[in-house]
């Protein structure tokens, strides 16, 4: 995954993002915060989770500590433990299906919780501190092969252009709680614990494919109040990451 992640950064020339006020701008154009996969930007996490899992809640905990100007964590809360007797109050099946293309692509045996996905190139076991923190490491180190990337709020849409040299890849857009989310679990194997979530995506949509031209995508309004806002341009199917900008 390694080789393949560096010929798409190499071969990337550039990404300009438009994004609309429909995430949280204005109308004039201006430069978003930079928080792509270049040199000094974060690398993102991805912690699948589950209200109802057992394990879980542990692995949450590690999370919380993980969010520093080098990582930015968010937390994906799957449904597919909600037969053991607790229905998860945060999960969406788009956050399971996005699971599921990294299990293809990474060649997971099975799907499971708590995992995480780093930079959408590795995965682990979400308990295992130590594995985190290499991968996080590994993650960091291959910043060095980026896109050059400029990132601007303007009209109504969200607009991506650049050069690719073929390459292709995904726009996504990711919505997450500003604030912690504590949930009260009421009944299946957690019952009676409360668990704390933090930067809980909310909305997860697929924009569209990126051929590596220029393309604009039409974006809805936030479901709700609160919500921070990430643009993520990806490879296909459960690629890496290849640039993310903040709304």
């Amino acid at each position: 995954m390694t080789t393949n992640l560096q010929s798409h950064l190499r071969a990337a020339a550039a990404i300009c993002c438009a994004l609309s006020p429909l995430l949280g701008g204005t109308a004039q154009a201006r430069a978003l915060r930079h928080v792509h996969h270049g040199a000094g930007g974060p690398v993102l996490v991805e912690l699948y989770t589950a209200q109802g899992c057992n394990t879980c809640p542990e692995a949450n905990g590690v999370m919380n500590d993980l969010s520093t100007k080098t990582v930015l964590p968010l937390t994906f809360s799957v449904d597919y433990w909600d037969y053991l007797g607790w229905a998860d109050t945060l999960a969406k099946p788009e956050f399971a299906a996005r699971q599921r293309a990294y299990v293809q692509r990474l060649k997971v045996r099975e799907i499971y919780t708590p995992e995480i996905v780093v930079s959408g190139e590795a995965e682990g076991p979400a308990l295992e501190r130590k594995t985190i923190d290499g991968l996080v490491s590994k993650a960091e180190a291959e910043r060095a092969h980026h896109l050059r990337l400029r990132f601007f709020r303007h009209g109504s849409r969200v607009k991506v252009s650049g050069s690719a040299d073929g390459r292709h890849g995904e726009v996504w857009l990711i919505r997450y709680s500003a604030s912690p989310q504590v949930v009260k679990v009421k009944s299946g194997e957690n019952r009676g614990q409360t668990v704390t979530i933090r930067n809980a995506v909310r909305e997860l949509k697929r924009l569209g494919p990126w051929r590596g031209t220029s393309k604009t995508y039409g974006v809805n309004p936030p479901e709700q109040d609160g919500l921070k806002t990430l643009v993520i341009v990806q490879g296909a199917r459960g690629g890496p990451i290849l640039a993310m900008a903040a709304g």
